[in-house]
């Protein structure tokens, strides 16, 4: 007899709420009535469109608090960021540091404004930007850089695959010439070709400047999609214009060795008295700590090893006119600590995947550009600077998390501070 398993108790309740195959069918049911709210066919953004939106939504409280004064006086900023505008959400910005950056590229001490509404978050970061500030800074290194667009062809058969395989290689400069008119400011560094039966995926490699560049690949590699499409000896039986072997906005360990953005490492050398002082713990006890996390980690199937890049990733990216859902693969990377000779902390991060930009997005927006003044780092020639910066959040991040959990505060902390 098969084993019949019941759902979980939540999923019991769930059911248990429906007492009738027929409530079960009528509460599932398709309907087809004409929708009871429908928004103005346009998504321009004038007053008037918005205006009419929220005669639809007919909620003056809402419209008070979401389209107010001064997002009126701003409109014209958001026109190329948004479709279907109704107004602006404010989140309350708070500010850490600073933060001394010795990076290849960044060298200052940073106050950096995060974004959040959880309570906590920009103390802790406070605190690490301190310590490692009380420490003589972070030292960092911007590694590597690139954004990927990865289209994808299926054929009848492995020898059709291979004959596409041996054109496309012949076609470099011509795809490269084909991408860069697309661009002033992206440029194609590589194509790599990665073989999956009887498809393949070419993996396009740009160097985009100042900007996170996720719009730009796209455009850029679509011109040479196109072109393959039109000419490629061996017509395809499929092709997309991305596979899903970049990575885009999506945890991937392909990026643990490799770059998808930027990739930057950051160390700091922290002495027992210092953690003391401010973390209120040992280095052993925060290398313990680091060893059994990691080991966590390993068995939950954790795609790299950290304690919560992805808070100082997103409060930063909401803060300053990045992507947030960035963060999904932004936040993959591996912290490491360990005694050092001195008998003090040794602890770096290395995140290989960091989708920052000082150019394009929302960076140009009012509030947005304004964080970016705070830090200094607006405009163009800026971003590898800002990169190395965020590497650094990240470390003060670890170690002001791994500090609270080493000396037993964590929940303290949450407790006082979050109600």
């Amino acid at each position: 007899m098969p084993k019949f398993t019941l759902p979980s108790s939540g999923e019991s309740r769930a059911f248990s709420a429906l007492s009738s195959a027929d409530s079960l069918q009528d509460a599932l049911a398709a309907h087809f009535e004409p929708a009871s709210k429908t928004l103005i066919a346009s998504s321009k953004m004038t007053p008037h469109h918005v205006e009419k939106r929220w005669q639809t939504l007919n909620q003056p409280e809402a419209q008070a608090q979401l389209w107010d004064d001064q997002t009126q006086r701003n409109l014209a900023h958001y026109s190329k960021n948004i479709e279907y505008f109704i107004g602006t959400v404010k989140v309350p910005v708070g500010i850490a540091g600073p933060l001394r950056v010795n990076g290849l590229h960044a060298n200052d001490d940073f106050l950096i404004p995060l974004a959040t509404t959880e309570a906590a978050l920009v103390a802790s970061y406070h605190r690490g930007c301190k310590l490692i500030t009380a420490a003589g800074g972070t030292s960092v290194m911007l590694l590597n850089e690139g954004v990927t667009r990865t289209p994808v062809f299926a054929f009848d058969d492995l020898a059709q695959a291979g004959q596409f395989i041996a054109w496309v290689t012949t076609q470099y400069e011509h795809f490269k010439q084909l991408a860069q008119a697309t661009t002033a400011h992206g440029q194609l560094h590589d194509i790599n070709v990665t073989m999956e039966g009887n498809h393949v995926y070419l993996v396009f490699d740009y160097l985009t400047g100042d900007a996170c560049g996720q719009n730009m690949v796209t455009i850029a590699t679509n011109a040479v999609f196109e072109f393959i499409v039109r000419h490629s000896p061996i017509e395809p039986r499929h092709a997309f214009l991305d596979g899903n072997l970049s990575g885009d906005k999506k945890a991937n360990s392909h990026v643990l060795r490799h770059v998808r953005g930027k990739k930057v490492t950051a160390e700091v050398h922290l002495s027992a008295e210092l953690i003391k002082k401010y973390l209120h713990t040992t280095p052993e006890t925060m290398v313990k700590f680091a060893e059994m996390t990691t080991i966590g980690g390993v068995l939950s199937g954790s795609v790299g090893i950290n304690a919560h890049y992805a808070n100082a990733l997103t409060a930063f990216s909401i803060a300053c006119g990045q992507d947030p859902a960035c963060v999904a693969e932004s936040a993959v990377g591996i912290t490491r600590m360990e005694l050092n000779s001195q008998g003090g902390l040794y602890a770096c991060v290395t995140l290989p995947n960091l989708m920052v930009g000082t150019v394009g997005g929302g960076t140009s927006l009012p509030s947005q550009n304004a964080c970016l003044a705070l830090l200094g780092l607006t405009g163009s020639g800026n971003a590898r600077a800002l990169a190395e910066v965020v590497a650094g959040l990240c470390l003060a991040g670890e170690l002001s998390i791994a500090g609270a959990f080493s000396a037993g505060h964590f929940s303290r902390a949450h407790h006082k501070l979050a109600r």
